[in-house]
C-alpha cells in the first residue's frame, strides 16, 4: 500500500513540475503581476490667439501610505540623502526621505505612518490632498513606488465661465478617465485625451508592489491642445448683444453668428442663456448649442438664393422692371401674399429684394425650374451638414423637388417649405460676400502638441456655387435693405462701413410638422465694398416685434462693429451707389 502512495505522489510531482509547471507558474506569474493605469494630461482648449484658455485641466494628486508595506522598508542605493543611504528603516527611513518634498516635519510624519496603537495597518492611509505635478514628480524620485502612492485628481476648469460654454461641453468619467461628453469636449475627445500609461509589477499577496521586483512602466502621452476659430472678446460681446435683445424684444431665446466670410472660420456663436460649465449642478451644459440643433425655416433671409439663382441664370438684372401685386396666384393656383397690404408696385429686382416682396419674389423665381431650385438651395449647404462637427446639430430639412406639393414648389423661394439651422443661413451669406465660392464653417485654428508645434487645419480651397459677377451684384442689392429707401433693414447701419444683409420673419416648425413660432432675424455682411465677416442673429417669438428689422438688426449692428473694430477693419473707401427700386 504504502509503495502505492509512493508511485502515486512520484506521479503528481512528475505532472505537476514537468507537465502542468510551466502553466501553473505562469499563473501564478499572472495573479501575482498588477497593472495601474495612468491617465494622460488632458489637452487645453483655447481661442484663436492661442494665449486664452477656454478649457484646462489642474492637475493634483493624492498621496497615501501603505502602513503595511512600510513595515518591511530596507533602504538601498536608490535611496540616499546628500549622497549617503537614508539612516534607519521602516517608517523613519520612508519618513526622512518623503518629509522634505511633503514639506512635513520627519517625526510627525513618520508617527503617521504606522498603524495607531490597537488598529490594523491602513493600506491607503491619505497623507496629503490637492498635490501639485511638481512634488508628485520629486516624490516618485524617491523610489517608493511599492510604500507610497500618487493617485491623479484631475480637474476640468473653464476659466471663461459662460462666455463659450455653449460651445465647449463638459466632461465624463468612462473606467477613471475623463472623456468629452458634449461640446468642443467631445467633438476633439481623440485628439485632447491623449494616451494612458501603466505601470506592471510584481506584487504581494496584500496588493502591494514589491520592492525590488521588476517592473514595467509605459509613461502617459499628454494630449494635444486644440486652438479654436473663436475670438474670446468677439464670443463675449455675440453673448453679452444677444442677451440684451432677449430682453428687450421679449424673445423666448436668441443666437447669433459671426463667421470669417474668407475663410469660414467661426469667430463667435453664441446663444443667449449660455451655462457655465464649470456648474455641473443643472443639466443645461449638456443640451447643444442652438445655433446647429434648432432648425426653422429661413424666410426672407432664404431670398437672396433665389435672387442668385436667378441672376447666375440670366432670367433678370437688378434693373428688370415687375408690377408686384400684394397678392399673387400662380398658375397652379396657389395665392401668396406680401406681409403688408399694398397696392401693386413698380419694383426693379433690386426693389423685390429690398421690400422683401414675396410676391414679387415668385412672379421672378418661378421661370426657374423646380429641380433647379432644388440645386441651389443644395449647393449653398441647405440640407446637408454644415462641416463644422459640433455635437447635436441638424443638417435641416430639404425634401427632394418630387416630394414638393403645390405650394413648396414656390413657397422655397421665399424661405418657407424647408428648414435650416442658424450655422446654414450664416454660411449662405458667407458664401455670397466671399465671391461665390463656399468655405466650409470652421471652429478649428490648429493643434498645438507637447513640443509646442503647431499644425494648422487645412481649410481648403472651398466650392465655388455661383459666377462671381452674381455674388457681387447679390451683395450690392442687398446693400438696399440697410440703405435704400424702402428698405427693411436701416436700424442695421454702421457709421463708416458699407452694410449689405437681409431681415427675415421665419416659421418654426416643430417635431411633427406643426408651427410652434416665428424667428426673426438679421443677417448682414461688412463692409460691403470689402466683405470681411457676415454676423447673424435669430430670436425665437419676439413679442416686440416679429419683424428681423426691428428686434435684430440693433443687436447685429453692435456685435459687428465691435468685430470689425477688434479686427481693426479699415471703414469703407467708396460710397455705396444705389440701385433703382421702383420704375
Amino acid at each position: 500500500m504504502a509503495a502505492v502512495a509512493m508511485v502515486l505522489i512520484a506521479a503528481r510531482l512528475i505532472y505537476v513540475q514537468g507537465v502542468a509547471g510551466p502553466a501553473l507558474a505562469e499563473r501564478a506569474l499572472d495573479e501575482r503581476m498588477r497593472t495601474e493605469v495612468q491617465a494622460a494630461h488632458r489637452g487645453d482648449i483655447t481661442d484663436a490667439s492661442g494665449d486664452v484658455v477656454l478649457a484646462t485641466s489642474v492637475d493634483r494628486y493624492t498621496i497615501a501610505a501603505d502602513q503595511l508595506a512600510i513595515e518591511n522598508f530596507v533602504p538601498d542605493s536608490r535611496h540616499e540623502i546628500d549622497g549617503e543611504v537614508v539612516e534607519g528603516k521602516g517608517a523613519v527611513a520612508v519618513a526622512r526621505l518623503l518629509a522634505p518634498v511633503l514639506g512635513r516635519d520627519a517625526p510627525e510624519l513618520a508617527a503617521e505612518l504606522v498603524p495607531a496603537v490597537g488598529t490594523d495597518p491602513d493600506r491607503n492611509h491619505v497623507l496629503a490632498k490637492d498635490v501639485v505635478p511638481e512634488v508628485q514628480r520629486a516624490i516618485l524620485d524617491l523610489s517608493l513606488s511599492a510604500y507610497v502612492s500618487t493617485t491623479l485628481e484631475s480637474e476640468r476648469v473653464y476659466p471663461a465661465k459662460t462666455t463659450a460654454g455653449n460651445i465647449l461641453g463638459f466632461l465624463g468619467d468612462e473606467d477613471g478617465v475623463q472623456v468629452g461628453r458634449g461640446g468642443a469636449e467631445l467633438m476633439f475627445d481623440d485628439v485632447l485625451s491623449g494616451t494612458s500609461g501603466y505601470v506592471t509589477y510584481d506584487s504581494a499577496r496584500g496588493g502591494q508592489q514589491i520592492p525590488g521586483a521588476s517592473e514595467e512602466r509605459v509613461e502617459p502621452v499628454p494630449g494635444d491642445d486644440v486652438r479654436t476659430t473663436l475670438d474670446l472678446d468677439v464670443q463675449w460681446k455675440a453673448q453679452d448683444e444677444l442677451e440684451k435683445a432677449v430682453q428687450d424684444s421679449g424673445a423666448e431665446y436668441g443666437m447669433a453668428v459671426v463667421q470669417d466670410v474668407r475663410t469660414g472660420d467661426v469667430v463667435a456663436l453664441a446663444d443667449s442663456g449660455t451655462p457655465d460649465p464649470n456648474d455641473r449642478s443643472s443639466a443645461a451644459v449638456a443640451n447643444s448649442s442652438r445655433v446647429v440643433s434648432n432648425i426653422f425655416d429661413p424666410g426672407s433671409t432664404g431670398k437672396v438664393i433665389t435672387m442668385a439663382a436667378i441672376l447666375d441664370l440670366g432670367i433678370a438684372t437688378p434693373t428688370s422692371e415687375y408690377e408686384v401685386p400684394y397678392s399673387y396666384t400662380t398658375p397652379n393656383g396657389q395665392t401668396f401674399s406680401d406681409s403688408h397690404e399694398h397696392p401693386v408696385q413698380k419694383l426693379t429686382l433690386a426693389g423685390i429684394l429690398t421690400t422683401s416682396s414675396n410676391t414679387g419674389t415668385v412672379i421672378v423665381g418661378q421661370e426657374i425650374p423646380k429641380q433647379v431650385r432644388y440645386d441651389y438651395l443644395s449647393k449653398f449647404g441647405f440640407g446637408s451638414s454644415t462641416g463644422l462637427g459640433l455635437p447635436g446639430e441638424s443638417a435641416g430639412i430639404l425634401r427632394d423637388p418630387d416630394d414638393w406639393d403645390g405650394s413648396t414648389e414656390y413657397a422655397v423661394l421665399f424661405g418657407q417649405g424647408l428648414a435650416v439651422n442658424a450655422m446654414q443661413i450664416t454660411s449662405v451669406f458667407s458664401t455670397i460676400a466671399n465671391g461665390g465660392v463656399r468655405m466650409e464653417p470652421n471652429l478649428v485654428e490648429g493643434t498645438v502638441d507637447a513640443d509646442d508645434v503647431f499644425l494648422a487645419t487645412d481649410r481648403g480651397e472651398g466650392t465655388r456655387v455661383i459666377d462671381e459677377e452674381t455674388a457681387d451684384t447679390v451683395l450690392h442689392m442687398m446693400e438696399g435693405v440697410t440703405s435704400g429707401e424702402e428698405g427693411t433693414g436701416k436700424k442695421a447701419t454702421i457709421p463708416g462701413y458699407r452694410v449689405a444683409g437681409k431681415t427675415g420673419t421665419a416659421q418654426v416648425p416643430g417635431p411633427n410638422g406643426e408651427l410652434t413660432g416665428i424667428m426673426a432675424s438679421f443677417v448682414g455682411v461688412a463692409p460691403a465694398d470689402d466683405p470681411r465677416y457676415a454676423v447673424s442673429v435669430f430670436l425665437k417669438d419676439p413679442s416686440s416685434s416679429i419683424f428681423g428689422g426691428d428686434v435684430a438688426a440693433p443687436a447685429f449692428r453692435d456685435i459687428m462693429a465691435f468685430a470689425l473694430e477688434q479686427a481693426d477693419v479699415p471703414p469703407s473707401e467708396t460710397p455705396y451707389e444705389p440701385l433703382p427700386e421702383t420704375w
